[in-house]
């Protein structure tokens, strides 16, 4: 039998908080109604469809990260009972186009509603300064 010795109590239980608190675990650390309980109460969906719909976000995401045509900063997921809304500005359509075949492609999603909009970039042209824009006229 192995005996370890424990020489600084505080640092394991630093070490045990944070180790939940990577894990997901923070609700149950701070009492359970921190961060689940708030959406509990404020959602219409049961428990396990809200778990179920936080997993598709996170799928979509990744997805949207592993993708050379797709900017996941860029574009903001949300679900709700299966249908994945995306949100967010892109510069050409074959970005807006993979996002939306991504989602669709993530197991759970039930349909995409797809409101990114394609915008044109802004060039450095584009850009003014304080010292571009006319004064005001004092009157």
């Amino acid at each position: 039998m192995v005996k370890l010795r424990i020489r600084n109590p505080l640092a394991v239980a630093a070490l045990a908080c944070a180790l939940l608190m990577a894990s997901g675990c923070i609700p149950v650390l701070i009492g359970g109604a921190a961060v689940g309980g708030y959406y509990l109460g404020k959602d219409d969906r049961d428990p396990t469809q809200i778990a179920a719909d936080s997993s598709i976000t996170a799928k979509v995401k990744s997805k949207f990260i592993a993708d050379k045509y797709v900017d996941a900063f860029d574009i903001n997921v949300d679900t709700h009972a299966g249908v994945v809304t995306l949100h967010g500005d892109v510069t050409n359509t074959v970005a807006r186009e993979q996002a939306e075949k991504l989602a669709r492609n993530v197991d759970g999603v039930q349909s995409v509603d797809n409101q990114i909009r394609i915008v044109r970039p802004v060039s450095e042209s584009d850009k003014t300064t304080d010292e571009d824009k006319p004064a005001e006229a004092e009157s």
